[in-house]
């Protein structure tokens, strides 16, 4: 590949990690970038995960061995199994040396000292391969992980420019790597309240009209419960605002860990004192008993009085949910009538008979005065 080649293929590893939207958009585009820019058959992503102290696979692309996936779930690899990684940092990198690829092949030696085995040769032998170039990827000033791209065995093996090459493409990796992790910050912090870590308002509003879509095209149930935390402004008052802060955190750790009941149920926090649980697939009937148990839970708080709380579900008799806005309408209706009249269990919509006091609440052309309390971001 002559320098022209080299450069357009510098730009288009740029170009297309630039365009990814996901970390696993980006990790796609870094590896099948740098198989193509070094004309290797195959590659992959790596993470060193430090705390476990071991190599976690991102991504592999090209042509894959036996067992091998293109986003493995579990293909780790302890990193004792790999010295160089910290021969390179302890020993290179420390001595004022720069983070630099280099290359095994098949033909090299599988064995060194006694009960050691070179792990990347008995890879590529085990897998077909004739040869590899390794890249540390360097992020923040410290090793990240590794780029790694092969080629089959037969092919020409990669050579010294080639480990150059590599290492250029690695920190052409880390600058995208950096941007798409800015990115997942600061969409974390768009749609995260960042006292309980919960999900904030922004968060339900995208969620439940994508529920509500699939509801409309596929039949999913959908079921929203909504809660007011009693006693908050006893405790601020009376204590102060930080163990009222307090109390939000512990009662956002006892939604957190009751939407964890309901696979794929999302916790979040509206605002103030008001906390909900959206939750697609599950049947009604689960979701309530989450829901009692939500409120038990929050009744042994040792601070504040316990919560008032409201289900709907689409698979309850509330009539046609066309939107959204209709059944947050009708959530926040059954809560507001469970803390109107002091209910320790949750208040269903839809479950109280024909002429159900939620359901005419939710439908009044003229809500009563502080029965819907929150704007809601969607199609009435």
């Amino acid at each position: 590949m002559g320098e022209d080649e080299r450069l357009s293929a510098v730009v288009a590893l740029a170009q297309g990690m630039a365009a990814a939207h996901t970390p696993r958009e980006s990790w796609h585009a870094a590896a099948h970038g740098a198989c193509h820019a070094l004309d290797g058959s195959f590659a992959a992503l790596s993470v060193w995960e430090r705390d476990l102290g071991r190599l976690r696979v991102l991504v592999n692309v090209g042509e894959r061995a036996a067992g091998e996936v293109e986003f493995p779930d579990d293909e780790t690899y302890p990193v004792h199994q790999f010295p160089e990684i910290t021969e390179f940092l302890h020993e290179r990198w420390a001595g004022g040396g720069g983070p630099h690829a280099w290359v095994e092949t098949a033909d090299g030696p599988a064995a060194g000292r006694p009960g050691y085995v070179h792990q990347r040769v008995a890879a590529l032998r085990r897998r077909g391969r004739g040869s590899c170039v390794v890249a540390p990827v360097v992020l923040h000033g410290r090793a990240w992980g590794e780029l790694y791209v092969a080629r089959p065995a037969g092919a020409d093996v990669f050579e010294p420019s080639d480990a150059g090459f590599a290492t250029v493409l690695a920190a052409v990796v880390a600058a995208g790597i950096a941007q798409t992790e800015r990115l997942e910050e600061a969409r974390r912090l768009a749609f995260t309240d960042a006292l309980t870590g919960l999900a904030n308002r922004r968060a339900v509003d995208m969620r439940l009209e994508e529920a509500i879509e699939r509801y409309r095209a596929e039949g999913v149930v959908v079921s929203l419960v909504v809660c007011d935390l009693n006693g908050l402004k006893r405790v601020n008052d009376s204590q102060g605002h930080a163990v009222g802060d307090r109390l939000l955190e512990r009662f956002g750790s006892v939604l957190s860990l009751c939407g964890a009941m309901l696979p794929g149920t999302l916790a979040a926090r509206l605002g103030g004192d008001e906390f909900c649980l959206v939750a697609a697939g599950p049947p009604a009937d689960d979701v309530v008993k989450v829901a009692d148990e939500l409120c038990r839970r929050a009744a042994e708080l040792e601070l504040g009085d316990g919560v008032a709380c409201g289900v709907a579900s689409t698979e309850d008799p509330i009539g046609p949910v066309r939107s959204a806005r209709r059944l947050f309408r009708l959530a926040d209706a059954a809560q507001y009538r469970a803390k109107a009249v002091r209910a320790a269990r949750p208040v269903v919509a839809g479950r109280a008979g024909p002429d159900d006091p939620v359901v005419r609440l939710a439908d009044a052309p003229s809500r009563e005065a502080g029965a819907e309390r929150r704007s809601f971001r969607g199609r009435s």
